[in-house]
């Protein structure tokens, strides 16, 4: 191929990347738009106004871009790369909403029956809740049972023990009397989420030796819809992610005690990511061997166990109503998880759709673990890969679940494009 050949090949490329760029931002657009315009919570709709802007600004670059790479011999200035567009949607999308719904939330607004009085999603102060009664009474859940009046949704903490370690320092605050505005807004659980999360991905990412980042990657994982409404609005699935990304990257490296006893923070935190213990189990074994696969497991184990044995023998009718009886459904109370995905819908239908939908998620469920038996993980990649599948299949089939948890797959999916140009030695048996 000769010189003005290749360069018109690259010209191509580059056109045919900024104008999925177009289309990715203008769709992003158009949910913003639609959120800020029909949510029924203002968390929401706050987040859809500074995201449009956001979305649509990083749109109109991309469409700046695609005229730009038609075009040869211009100089290039850090305005034509596409991470500028990454950082418009950043900035407007999680980083201002986030701000306002912080300073928002100083007003009061916690615990109304008015979702339009809110600053956070209920999920903020409840695990802050579960933090304070952690410091006073050694228990990060209430006893339902003991309450002077019929419980409602709110008196639920529908988590593991460790979730309330993220909001152990707006507790501490509160324990110490303060009543600085800065301090309360400083110690906002949805700071510490963000932090865990930035800090789990960037040490994930030093770990695989850091690999190129593709914008993909970037669009999937950090500034969709998905990950900036819920930095925004909420944050505890992010951080959760953050540590499952430091233990994908522990298990491909072969740290079996620090990935057995990450991934212990991560389903003691919140069972959700349960799947990814399978997971990165087989990725021990096919990179590192059975030994090694041992160690994890005996990791994982105590690692639960520390978590959760205390909680448990502290309140165990509290621990089971909460974390057992709630999520499944069975407590006084019913979960509001119900989201318009496919495995709701169907349940909504009546005892056959209900029925359908659980075998659906029965045959995802034959199928990934067929993958994983066939074409078990290698790599890191692999890994995140196989654990957004699952994670995936769970969000949609799930006759009781929420849209935001696709914010798990999309995440993984951006690891797995970034992690497959990690290069790692291969795998060993023994």
């Amino acid at each position: 191929m000769t010189d003005t050949a290749r360069r018109q090949t690259d010209r191509s490329a580059s056109t045919r990347a900024r104008l999925l760029d177009v289309a990715v931002y203008l769709g992003f657009t158009g949910f913003a738009v639609i959120t800020a315009l029909a949510s029924e919570f203002a968390t929401h709709r706050i987040w859809g106004g500074y995201a449009a802007i956001g979305y649509g600004l990083a749109a109109v670059h991309a469409v700046v871009l695609v005229g730009y790479a038609r075009r040869a011999g211009l100089p290039r200035q850090w305005f034509h790369s596409r991470w500028f567009s990454v950082a418009l949607a950043t900035v407007f999308a999680l980083l201002a909403p986030l701000g306002h719904l912080v300073a928002r939330r100083l007003g009061g607004g916690d615990w109304s029956d008015n979702p339009a009085a809110w600053g956070a999603q209920p999920e903020v102060w409840v695990i802050e809740r579960s933090a304070l009664l952690l410091l006073r009474d050694g228990s990060p859940y209430l006893d339902v049972a003991a309450l002077d009046r019929p419980p409602v949704v709110d008196d639920y903490t529908p988590y593991g023990p460790v979730m309330a370690l993220f909001g152990l320092p707006r507790a501490f605050m509160i324990e110490l009397g303060a009543d600085n505005a800065v301090a309360l807004a400083l110690t906002d659980a949805r700071i510490v989420f963000a932090l865990v999360a930035a800090a789990g991905a960037l040490l994930a990412w030093r770990l695989l030796g850091r690999p190129p980042m593709p914008i993909g990657a970037a669009q999937l994982a950090l500034v969709s819809p998905a990950t900036a409404l819920t930095f925004a609005v909420a944050g505890p699935d992010l951080a959760v992610l953050g540590l499952l990304l430091i233990a994908i990257a522990l298990a491909a490296r072969g740290n079996p005690i620090a990935c057995g006893l990450t991934l212990a923070l991560v389903v003691s935190a919140k069972l959700t990511a349960a799947p990814a213990i399978v997971v990165l189990f087989i990725l021990v074994i096919v990179r590192h061997g059975w030994r090694a696969a041992a160690t994890f497991a005996g990791a994982l184990i105590t690692g639960c166990a520390a978590a959760t044995v205390p909680t448990l023998l502290a309140e165990p009718r509290a621990f089971v109503e909460n974390v057992v009886r709630f999520p499944l459904g069975a407590a006084e109370v019913a979960s509001p998880a119900a989201s318009p995905l496919p495995g709701h819908l169907l349940a909504s239908t009546g005892p056959v759709g209900h029925a359908l939908a659980l075998a659906l998620l029965g045959v995802a469920a034959v199928v990934i673990t067929g993958w994983l038996v066939l074409r078990p993980p290698a790599t890191a990649s692999d890994a995140a890969l196989r654990i957004a599948a699952g994670l995936g299949a769970a969000t949609l089939l799930t006759p009781a679940t929420r849209w935001g948890y696709l914010v798990y797959p999309l995440v993984l999916l951006g690891a797995w494009l970034c992690f497959r140009e990690q290069r790692t030695t291969g795998p060993r048996t023994g």
